[in-house]
């Protein structure tokens, strides 16, 4: 069964150029060196954003005061700004589902210490 022509493609990847998607961990995280091969893995299926590792201590001026208390910890950003801020499951399809439901929402109201975070990352990562 075929969609009609004037269904929106609700996917990430219909999503436009402009977003973000930051894995906040530490190097000596067991769980975030096993995340990165799933982290990298999604990256090259989603070509309109842009995938960055962010050691939390290794930039540690950059993260500020934020506390990371379980990883990963993930920052999704679209054009506009910050839309997720948390942990997530690590494994590659429950990614995947936050990118597509992500893009597929309008935005909510934008918590102000991720929208922060995002603004220093894009001025320091840009």
């Amino acid at each position: 069964m075929t969609e009609p022509a004037d269904s929106p493609d609700i996917s990430f990847q219909s999503a436009t150029a402009g977003w973000w998607v930051v894995c906040l961990c530490a190097g000596w995280c067991g769980a975030c060196r096993e995340y990165r091969a799933v982290f990298d893995s999604v990256a090259p299926s989603h070509p309109q954003a842009r995938f960055l590792w962010v050691d939390i201590e290794d930039e540690e001026d950059l993260v500020g005061d934020l506390d990371v208390e379980t990883f990963p910890t993930l920052l999704i950003a679209d054009p506009a700004g910050a839309r997720f801020l948390g942990p997530l499951l690590p494994q590659p399809g429950v990614l995947v589902r936050l990118l597509d439901s992500l893009a597929s929402q309008p935005p909510a109201r934008r918590e102000p210490q991720a929208q922060t975070l995002i603004e220093r990352i894009r001025a320091a990562h840009g």
